[in-house]
């Protein structure tokens, strides 16, 4: 039985180390075919964009010996080596390489490489001449293959600095080398997590195909249910550990599933989450966002007064996945590229596709709510996972009284510094207090049709939820005026309604109703 893996990210390293590689070389057969070709392909952190890059590489270095047992191996495929230049910035730090060494550090990456391919450079005063000079070098060697992974770290590790214009403006000169030299490349290959515009980074490259979208390549990286039965199946038998094997797979993907980038693909796992899942013996847990937090983005929704509610709860057109410029950040746009949020359905209006979006999984709602709580509301991680646990436990109890001291003791503890007046700033609290909940009990930051502000589900009862600010006392009032409980009417538990009201200038909690409906009298 072969080895399980979420560290290694080198294809040949992979193979030779006996390690599991699920076969995924049809779809770059798809991409190699073509006598030349240039494409650009967007995907989550941690999703096998490296060990897809590395592949590439072995490919076009001619390592047949590797893929015996793979799709490619019997492929009418030449297998003539290539010069590659192989460039990740996977390993850009904006501490230590600030806006006036970016040059300095593109450059480093040139010349190892050119140290690899054994081509000498000539003297140059900034990177992109120093690349260009790289591949017209390298190309007296045979046609020339660049693959270029995480291009896009640069500008997302300073996505809120002021000087990120400037960054963009060094990197769109270093890209512009490649334009004016088709004729010398074999294979372009560019990866990353996010899509900015052409315009803005590859500019004239016309003939850069972005793959991004294209229902071809949708299930290219993570795992179909197929592929993961058919490669785990008996390591997930193991870690169940006689546990019922089909409420467990289903457990794993709640858990683990849920990303979507077709309107018409199927859903696939992620990755290094499911590795890391069998590595620590079926434990389930959070282990993408383990990896790093998306403090970028958190600070880009607190910049906008991102409304979270609104993005998961109405659709939005295609243009939501179109790619954008560094100066007109849509948090939207950037939570779905980076998947954060994914499509979870679609459906027709105006003769477009609108799509209705969510979190993937599991593991990213209850990890992406928790920095939303550390991040707008100074939590520690281990303090809000605690806090959603007592407030499920109150809930599955019946008791109101207990829920509202918590609430109170959580919001009395929110640091003055990190609190906002706005309403979007007490919104985007809520919402991820409740989605944190949900990772207990059935809860939901609104109701099917986008009115009322939570909705909690216990085996016993049903919890209405409305919120206000300072001396507003029309909670419970608009709840009953606007019969948000009508739908659960015929259900045979109890339910409450719960007026909360918050003080925004002090971010304290200062008023609190609730009352139990009589549901014969409210027929």
């Amino acid at each position: 039985m072969k080895d399980i893996t979420s560290s290694v990210y080198s294809f040949e390293n992979l193979i030779q180390g006996n390690f599991l590689y699920v076969d995924k070389t049809e779809y770059i057969w798809q991409l190699i075919r073509p006598a030349s070709a240039m494409y650009f392909l967007s995907r989550p952190r941690r999703f096998g964009k490296s060990l897809t890059v590395s592949t590439l590489k072995a490919i076009f270095e001619g390592k047949k010996e590797l893929f015996k047992g793979l799709a490619l191996y019997d492929k009418p495929y030449d297998w003539k080596p290539h010069p590659v230049i192989h460039l990740s910035f996977g390993d850009y730090n904006p501490i230590n390489n600030t806006v006036e060494r970016l040059d300095a550090y593109l450059m480093e990456k040139v010349k190892a490489v050119a140290r690899e391919l054994a081509v000498t450079l000539p003297e140059t005063q900034d990177a992109s001449s120093a690349f260009g000079k790289l591949i017209d070098n390298a190309a007296d060697k045979g046609d020339v293959v660049i693959l270029v992974d995480e291009y896009d770290k640069p500008i997302l590790d300073n996505i809120t600095n002021p000087e990120i214009t400037n960054i963009q403006k060094c990197l769109k000169g270093f890209y512009s080398v490649l334009k004016d030299r088709n004729d010398k490349e074999r294979f372009l290959f560019v990866t990353g997590v996010s899509k900015f515009s052409h315009v803005s980074l590859f500019s004239d490259l016309n003939n850069l195909s972005d793959i991004t979208m294209d229902a071809r390549y949708a299930t290219m990286f993570g795992y179909t249910q197929e592929e993961l039965e058919a490669n785990f199946g008996d390591r997930i038998e193991s870690v169940a550990g006689g546990q019922d094997i089909e409420s467990f797979k289903a457990k794993i993907k709640e858990w683990y599933n849920g990303y979507r980038f077709h309107k018409n693909a199927k859903t696939v796992y992620n990755p290094v989450s499911f590795a890391k899942f069998l590595e620590s013996g079926g434990e389930f847990n959070n282990y993408w966002f383990s990896t790093g937090t998306p403090s970028f983005l958190l600070e880009l929704t607190k910049q906008k007064d991102f409304d979270f509610q609104a993005a998961l709860n109405e659709p939005v057109p295609e243009v939501a996945f179109s790619a954008f410029e560094v100066d007109n950040l849509d948090p939207l746009t950037l939570l779905l590229q980076t998947g954060y949020v994914t499509i979870k359905d679609t459906e027709e209006r105006f003769g477009q596709t609108w799509y209705f979006l969510d979190f993937p999984n599991r593991e990213v709602a209850g990890a992406f709510s928790t920095y939303i709580l550390h991040s707008y509301a100074g939590k520690t991680q281990t303090g809000t996972v605690q806090f959603a646990a007592e407030m499920a436990m109150s809930l599955l109890k019946g008791d109101l009284k207990k829920l509202r001291k918590i609430m109170e003791v959580f919001f009395a503890g929110i640091p003055y510094p990190v609190h906002k007046k706005q309403e979007a700033y007490f919104q985007a609290i809520f919402f991820s207090m409740f989605r944190l909940l949900g990772q207990y009990i059935e809860a939901e930051s609104t109701t099917s049709d986008g009115r009322i502000d939570a909705v909690v589900q216990t085996d016993k009862a049903i919890y209405l939820f409305e919120f206000k600010l300072d001396n507003d006392p029309t909670a419970l009032e608009q709840i009953k005026a606007k019969e948000y409980f009508r739908k659960f009417l015929l259900d045979e538990r109890d339910i409450y309604i719960v007026g909360v009201n918050f003080d925004s200038e002090k971010g304290n909690l200062i008023g609190w109703a609730d009352q139990k409906l009589a549901k014969l009298q409210s027929l």
